[in-house]
């Protein structure tokens, strides 16, 4: 069954156990989020600093063709239940992933990073941390679209210099 509402949330929380269930409807697919967090487990595992596992089941429908693929996927925390519930615990979840999407998508598609033919000594980690500071001085001047920052850069020069410095800003 499809539910036709765009978002909705469920969540039951006992001292040793919190479930989250989350249905977001948006860019044509259904996404169901269901994390489970039992800090009982954590016990069992010969993990330093382990005070809660989790569980997550990530469901997605597409909508236009109503394929369906699902992924389960497991962690394990040191935040306590009092410091992180499993309503912020699936958010910082969530959150890891802008990280994926702001950064390494874009020096993958953008820079072609996984074109790179270095691959020896230090070169491949230089050039990473050069792509980082060259998107975190894009978005520190305000850029949110990076092909857009290349191209305006890319045009000219004297433009390029200035914005990193390497001439006085007239």
């Amino acid at each position: 069954m499809l539910f036709d509402g765009p978002s909705w949330t469920v969540q039951e929380k006992t001292q040793e156990y919190q479930y989250q269930r989350t249905r977001d409807k948006a860019h044509g697919r259904i996404e169901i989020r269901t994390l489970e967090s039992s800090s009982t487990l954590a016990e069992y595992l010969d993990w330093p600093g382990a005070v809660q596992v989790l569980r997550r089941r990530y469901r997605r429908i597409v909508l236009k063709t109503g394929k369906t693929s699902e992924k389960v996927t497991y962690a394990v925390t040191s935040l306590s239940p009092q410091e992180a519930d499993v309503a912020t615990l699936a958010k910082l979840w969530r959150e890891h992933w802008t990280i994926e999407n702001k950064v390494h998508y874009v020096r993958d598609v953008t820079m072609h990073e996984d074109a790179s033919q270095l691959r020896s000594g230090q070169a491949p980690q230089a050039m990473a941390a050069l792509r980082n500071a060259i998107l975190s001085r894009f978005r520190l001047a305000g850029w949110r679209r990076i092909p857009q920052a290349f191209q305006h850069f890319a045009a000219s020069l004297e433009r390029t210099l200035r914005f990193v410095g390497a001439l006085p800003d007239t």
